[in-house]
C-alpha cells in the first residue's frame, strides 16, 4: 500500500495563496486584502507606591476594553464576473445587512482562519482614464466572528494522514 504523504509550504508566504470569500464566492479579481485585528485600549495612571519614586508615575498601564476587525480589499472591474465583484458588493452596500466574510487559505478553503458577520462600511470605484477600472470596499466586523482560529493559518504537515 503506497504511503500518502502531503507537506505543508515552506518559506514565505505568497499573499496570492490567501483569499477572501464573501458569501460562498471569492472577491472577483482581487488584488490585493488587509484583515486587521484592533484593540481599543484605556490608559490607567494610579499614583505610585509612597516607597516608588515619583518618576514610576510617568508610566501608565494599559487595558484592553474592546476589539473589532476590519478587512480591506481592493480588485479590478471585470465584465462578466463570475466571482464576488464590484457590482455584488453594491448590491450588497445598498441593503444595508451584514454579510458573511470567509479568510482562508487556498488551499485550505473548507477550514477558514476567520469567518464572521462584517457590514460594508465603505465602497469605493476608481475608474481613470485610459486605465483599468479598480474598487475598493472595507468591512467592519458586526459581533464577535463565529470562527478565529490562529491554528488553521499555517497548519502541520500530514505524514501518512497524521499530524507530524
Amino acid at each position: 500500500m503506497p504511503q500518502e504523504y502531503s507537506v505543508s509550504p515552506q518559506g514565505y508566504v505568497n499573499g496570492s495563496d490567501l483569499l477572501l470569500y464573501v458569501a460562498t464566492k471569492a472577491i472577483g479579481h482581487c488584488s490585493t486584502h488587509t484583515a486587521t485585528f484592533n484593540s481599543e485600549t484605556k490608559d490607567r495612571a494610579v499614583k505610585p507606591l509612597a516607597a516608588n519614586s515619583r518618576t514610576s508615575s510617568f508610566w501608565k498601564r494599559k487595558g484592553v476594553v474592546g476589539l473589532s476587525i476590519q478587512v480591506q480589499t481592493e480588485g479590478l472591474r471585470f465584465y462578466n464576473e463570475e466571482e464576488f465583484g464590484f457590482k455584488d458588493l453594491l448590491d450588497a452596500w445598498k441593503t444595508g445587512q451584514p454579510v458573511q466574510l470567509k479568510l482562508c487559505e487556498r488551499e485550505n478553503d473548507q477550514s477558514p482562519y476567520l469567518v464572521g458577520s462584517f457590514v460594508i462600511s465603505s465602497l469605493e470605484e476608481n475608474a481613470p482614464a485610459q486605465d483599468d477600472a479598480s474598487y475598493k470596499a472595507t468591512f467592519d466586523n458586526d459581533g464577535p466572528p463565529d470562527t478565529l482560529d490562529p491554528s488553521r493559518i499555517d497548519p502541520s504537515p500530514l505524514v501518512n494522514g497524521s499530524p507530524t
